[in-house]
Parts: C-alpha cells; structure tokens; sequence
C-alpha cells in the first residue's frame, strides 16, 4: 500500500530543495495552492496527471518521489551521491570517503552487536 503522507513528504523535499513555493508549483501544475499543500501532507491524493504535471515541473522522475524500498532506490541514491560529489574538490573527497568508510564500519558493528 502506499503512504501518501510519505511521497508528499518527498514531493515538498525535492520541492524546497529547488527552492519553488508552494504558489509557483501550483500555477506551474494548473492547481490551488492549498491541493498541492493537501498533497504534500498526504490529506489528497493527486490523480495521475497531476503527478505527472508535478514530476515535470519540479523536473524530477517518479522513482525519486516513489521509491518505497531502499534496493529498488539504490540507483536514485547512487545518482543523488554523484552529483553531490560533483563540485567537490579533492580534498572534499578525500574527506568524505573517510567519513563514510568510518561511518559505514561503525554501522556495521553496530549491526553486529545488535545480533
């Protein structure tokens, strides 16, 4: 089943991330300002081409705002991480790396204490 109240959570994210108001993503989609807020807190359902009026308009595909499970969000999440990295200078990257690697070990430790 799907969380409606999830997806609008990600519609007003990637919304906000473009800096876009509310009022400019609704003139954009042809809808009320208040439909795309209903949307973004799960109290309305869009119909499909509402959907899709949003997907373009915020320039955005479906898989990033409809990924429910994280493996069959991995390439969304690989992208998303490339294009983070793309402006980074070597020592950002570096750094990152690090941070990661260390991060992911503790995670990994973590898991296995839990077990």
């Amino acid at each position: 089943m799907l969380d409606y109240k999830d997806i609008g959570g990600r519609i007003r994210a990637v919304r906000m991330e473009r800096k876009i108001s509310q009022e400019r993503l609704a003139e954009k989609v042809d809808v009320g300002t208040s439909h795309i807020s209903h949307i973004e807190t799960g109290k309305s359902i869009p119909s499909l081409q509402t959907f899709v009026d949003i997907l373009n308009a915020l320039d955005c595909s479906a898989d990033e705002l409809l990924c429910i499970e994280v493996e069959k969000a991995r390439p969304t999440y690989d992208s998303w991480i490339t294009e983070q990295l793309a402006d980074c200078s070597q020592a950002e990257i570096k750094l990152i790396t690090e941070l990661v690697l260390t991060t992911k070990a503790a995670l990994r430790r973590l898991k296995t204490l839990d077990e």
